[in-house]
């Protein structure tokens, strides 16, 4: 596989091991071979090992002593659970952001709004919600909160993106939502908007990926 010049090698190990496990091509307790990788990516074992210390900090691998890095339990349960986290973190921010409203932030945010009512392809919906985000978290988010922000959006892959397409008005929704949260001056209402999002999107991804067979039974939440 040829390099992905411009991204760190670190990062492109990050997004190939999560997108094996999103693709069911490794399972909870799998071994994964870091000279494969290395030679499937065309890189030296540094970033490999690299990506290990990260995803297992992101509670993504774990390591054992002698014997390796093993993927770490990946079931409905740790998707809802980390998509809650990232609900909770990103409402830090916007909480932040209705406690002390920045007019120009506000004014980009409804832009974004609007735009994201009007789009119709996927891509382009997915990145503006990523620009919304980002406004916000680049304003009221201290670097460890943006660490930490970063460190679970790897399970937010763009390979999923289209599979938000049947329920894109609800995320406007609670986008809208956010918005009028952050000009009321509304930190519980800014939060609140967060958490439901995040929901949502556990509860796209938990069934796109049992459509696809990786994982089982869809559980009631």
């Amino acid at each position: 596989m040829p390099k992905n010049y411009g991204i760190k090698e670190k990062d492109q190990v990050v997004a190939h091991v999560v997108n094996l496990i999103l693709t069911g091509k490794l399972r909870t307790g799998d071994r994964i071979d870091r000279n494969e990788i290395a030679e499937t990516l065309g890189l030296s074992r540094v970033p490999v090992q690299e990506a290990v210390v990260q995803l297992e900090h992101d509670g993504i691998l774990t390591t054992r002593y002698h014997r390796g890095a093993f993927v770490e339990r990946f079931d409905e349960d740790t998707i809802f659970e980390h998509h809650e986290l990232y609900g909770m973190l990103n409402g830090m921010a916007a909480a932040r952001a209705a406690a002390h409203p920045n007019p120009p932030l506000l004014e980009r945010l409804e832009s974004l709004v609007r735009q994201l009512r009007l789009l119709g392809e996927t891509r382009s919906f997915q990145e503006l919600g990523h620009e919304y985000r980002t406004a916000i978290n680049e304003d009221y988010a201290g670097p460890r909160l943006r660490a930490l922000i970063r460190a679970t959006q790897n399970f937010i892959p763009r390979s999923l993106w289209s599979a938000y397409d049947s329920r894109r008005a609800e995320l406007v929704a609670y986008y809208e939502a956010e918005t009028e949260a952050i000009r009321r001056g509304n930190p519980e209402g800014a939060r609140a908007a967060n958490i439901g999002v995040s929901s949502a999107m556990a509860q796209i991804m938990v069934a796109e990926l049992r459509r696809r067979g990786v994982l089982g039974d869809l559980r009631s939440h």
